[in-house]
């Protein structure tokens, strides 16, 4: 009985060098992978930089579209107090008093007045476009430069790891058969 005991246990001293060749095995991979070091890292920032100037480009680009709304809006504003003004400016040969008179002579302030505002809103909207439109060339040369960086270490990283990729696999093949021979028989016995 003590002959087969024996032969299916491990010795201690084999059972410690099997951990150290675990070990080594491992250490083997971590060096594989700090190879690749910060780069999956900074690809990842990167493809998240680029994302989040995309999104900052649509938002540009639906402020200019609200901006050119609104000048659009205002000019049809300032269309509608010119007609009124034409009319108000036609009544004003037919008045029979003077309070008509002064009325429609406020009426034809206050419409020279909405233009002015309408003109002034055209020429804010009209700023905000041009500062959004810089902005969005900016933004378009901010992804154009990440991208090209994001091309140059993706390159990079699956050099890397084209060129340890076999051999990593064969280190995982390696550890796996260790921890088979090894372990398998620490879990036969209770």
């Amino acid at each position: 009985m003590s002959e087969t005991k024996d032969s299916r246990e491990i010795s201690v001293e084999d059972k410690l060098r099997a951990l150290y060749d675990l070990q080594l095995v491992a250490s083997e991979i971590d060096k594989i992978k700090t190879l690749r070091g910060e780069l999956p890292l900074e690809v990842q920032d990167l493809e998240d930089e680029i994302a989040g100037l995309n999104t900052r480009i649509t938002k540009y680009t639906e402020e200019i579209k609200e901006a050119e709304s609104a000048v659009s809006a205002r000019k049809v504003d300032i269309e509608n107090a010119e007609g009124l003004i034409a009319k108000y400016k036609v009544q004003l040969d037919n008045v029979r008093n003077n309070r008509e008179f002064e009325n429609l002579e406020k009426e034809i302030e206050f419409q020279g007045l909405e233009i002015e505002l309408s003109q002034k809103r055209i020429r804010e909207s009209n700023a905000t476009i041009k500062e959004k439109q810089a902005e969005l060339e900016k933004v378009n040369m901010l992804i154009s430069d990440k991208t090209a960086d994001l091309n140059q270490k993706k390159a990079e990283l699956d050099e890397i790891v084209s060129e340890t990729k076999q051999e990593e696999e064969k280190l995982r093949e390696k550890a796996k058969g260790i921890e088979a021979k090894t372990f398998d028989r620490f879990q036969a016995y209770p």
